[in-house]
């Protein structure tokens, strides 16, 4: 009888310890299905994990760049932080350097957009490539090489957006093999056509772009959690209406709904 009791002890004992872990696997695994980390395409991180109101800001840029400063300005006036994906041949117009140089300097993830803004893939289903492996991996470090020179050391260079926010498979394996990681916008606003002109039969005005975003925050689930928000730095003289002088109250109704805005690698990679 003192044995079994013995046994009966430690058998409740041991269920006692392992309760807690069993209790805390279920609520990872729940935490799991409820936000989940980052979603991929093609290879391709189009959208961070879900857990956290963050945003990361993202623009391109290759020809035009009339944007630039105001947008910096609204970011430093919210302590805001975001990701610039830039052409080497944007980083080499004499014209555009002190505005890159602005964006090192206020702590702005500098990145490459290829150096060419080559187009890599066709646009069928499912895309063609339209370039060599070669060609490839030489025109991203032309384009690596150039943001270097801004004074930023190479193991900072991680994150790469492709030229047309267009790639497939491929790419991003390449992408891989060169020692950086491929991301791309979070499909579900309109925000990326804000480069077009009112001549264009794909014109988007930037009160529907505007609005898109802000709708999406609202129906989609997590809001806009984890998100890669694309606009262009600028959009050039075929486009009247432009979205940067609307990108201040952009950020102070994601604000006022709880919104942090970050570089893709605070996103990418939480401490």
């Amino acid at each position: 009888m003192r044995r079994r009791c013995r046994t009966t002890f430690w058998l409740l004992a041991l269920l006692a310890a392992a309760a807690p872990g069993c209790r805390d696997a279920e609520h990872r695994r729940e935490r799991a299905r409820q936000f989940p980390g980052p979603e991929t395409r093609e290879g391709g991180i189009v959208r961070g994990p879900r857990d956290r109101k963050l945003v990361a800001l993202v623009f391109t840029g290759h020809e035009f760049a009339e944007g630039g400063d105001a947008i910096l300005e609204q970011l430093a006036r919210h302590r805001a932080k975001a990701s610039f994906f830039l052409t080497g041949d944007f980083l080499a117009n004499t014209n555009f350097v002190p505005l890159v140089q602005r964006i090192v300097r206020d702590g702005h993830y500098l990145g490459p957009h290829s150096d060419q803004h080559l187009l890599y893939c066709s646009w069928d289903r499912p895309p063609q490539l339209l370039v060599s492996k070669d060609e490839f991996q030489r025109d991203l470090q032309r384009n690596v090489d150039k943001i270097v020179r801004y004074g930023i050391a190479r193991p900072q260079v991680r994150y790469f957006l492709p030229a047309f926010e267009h790639y497939n498979r491929e790419i991003a394996d390449w992408t891989r093999e060169c020692g950086l990681t491929l991301v791309n916008f979070t499909p579900g606003t309109r925000s990326t056509a804000d480069y077009t002109g009112e001549a264009e039969p794909n014109f988007v005005s930037s009160q529907a772009i505007f609005d898109s975003i802000l709708a999406a925050e609202q129906r989609a689930p997590g809001g806009l959690n984890g998100y890669l928000l694309l606009l262009h730095i600028g959009a050039g003289p075929g486009r009247a209406d432009k979205f940067h002088p609307r990108f201040g109250n952009l950020l102070d109704a994601l604000a006022s709904r709880g919104y942090q805005f970050v570089r893709v690698a605070d996103l990418l990679e939480p401490k």
